[in-house]
């Protein structure tokens, strides 16, 4: 129940009680009090005139006088109430209208809008005072995040340039055919450690530069459907070495306007996923389907699964199940960040349902390109 809600209630059941109070009163003035004063000047009479027993009686009110109070309340006390109720909720909405702003701001608050500034009545009341401290703490969180993102682009940006120079130093220590083989090994082993941390600023950076809005995505019309073969032809040589069997169950044509390079990123990210977080002799199956106006990509693998409670979490960066923390599973926990952030670029929707042990299934809805008639 809203507090505006419960303050019309509140102020309903006051104005109730005050008009039976209003009701009482007036009863009490016309009806009670005449009757004790005609009783008293009757009997003050009797003692006078020394009245038999049956001049004692009481002295029968105006039977009009009833109506007379039921016509008040009703006609003046019920109105009253009724106007003051509906002028009381008006008042309770006109004050509340900045907590149902702010409610709104806050539901609507990410680090993308952190930027956005409330309006202030400039009244001075303690609302007003309660927008500026919002918009202040929105100030301050978005120059954390400002400066947060600014650090990861620079860092990962001056990461780069050693990190290509070590993989290159490596791959020409490799090269030397005297090189003993325990000391080739380690050169391996490292070069593969180079190549990893390579990725994950290459990650970093990505999704660095889309934080800050810094990436221009194409807007050219791209066959989905020429995609997902090419990805499926991939997917079986990734998955070839595990001998999990791969399948494209349906493949409608689909054309969407984006990013052909960004979207076959993100085709092959989750492809990629499917064959490392599987079992072995497993198997994938990916489709493709025109859905009302939007392309919807399923993919489905045999995977360890997801526990539910690290669902809400999955898209989190660099975090990774507890399933996947296998050394024989090579990740840094960037790929569906990454999947994420291509999505939305896209006005899509990305969602992951598992069943522990089972199935695990991807399915990412993507608007069609609307055809223009020409007359």
């Amino acid at each position: 129940m809203t507090i505006r809600t419960r303050l019309s209630l509140w102020y309903a059941t006051v104005m109730f009680a005050a008009l039976m109070l209003m009701g009482s009163l007036l009863y009490y003035q016309l009806v009670i009090q005449p009757r004790h004063e005609a009783r008293r000047r009757h009997l003050e009479h009797w003692n006078r005139e020394e009245a038999t027993d049956n001049d004692a009686e009481e002295i029968p009110l105006d039977p009009d006088i009833f109506e007379d109070v039921s016509s008040i309340v009703l006609w003046c006390g019920v109105p009253a109430g009724l106007l003051a109720v509906a002028g009381g909720w008006w008042l309770m909405r006109k004050s509340l209208a900045p907590v149902a702003a702010l409610t709104q701001a806050a539901e609507r608050l990410n680090e993308r809008n952190l930027g956005e500034q409330l309006s202030r009545t400039g009244s001075g009341d303690e609302f007003d005072r309660l927008t500026e401290v919002f918009n202040a703490m929105t100030a301050r969180l978005n120059n954390a995040f400002t400066r947060i993102r600014e650090f990861t682009l620079h860092a990962s940006h001056e990461l780069k340039t050693p990190l290509t120079v070590l993989c290159g130093e490596t791959e020409t220590a490799l090269r030397d055919e005297s090189l003993p083989p325990a000391e080739r090994e380690r050169a391996a082993s490292q070069l593969d450690e180079l190549r990893r941390l390579a990725r994950i600023v290459d990650g970093l950076t990505l999704l660095a530069k889309a934080d800050a809005g810094l990436i221009t995505l194409a807007q050219s019309p791209v066959r989905l459907d020429e995609l997902l073969r090419d990805i499926f032809a991939d997917t079986q040589i990734l998955a070839h070495a595990s001998g999990i069997r791969v399948e494209l169950t349906a493949c409608d044509e689909a054309t969407l306007r984006g990013d052909p390079h960004r979207l076959r990123q993100l085709l092959l990210n989750l492809a990629d996923n499917a064959v490392k977080y599987n079992q072995p002799q497993g198997s994938i199956a990916m489709s493709l389907r025109r859905v009302a106006t939007a392309a919807e990509f399923v993919i489905t693998n045999t995977g360890p699964g997801i526990p539910s409670e690290s669902l809400p979490l999955i898209f989190d960066r660099f975090f990774r199940g507890d399933r996947a923390h296998s050394s024989d599973t090579d990740g840094c926990g960037l790929g569906l960040s990454i999947a994420q952030w291509i999505v939305s670029a896209h006005n899509g929707t990305i969602r992951i349902e598992s069943v522990l042990s089972k199935l695990t299934t991807v399915t990412v809805s993507l608007p069609l390109l609307q055809e223009t008639k020409t007359p």
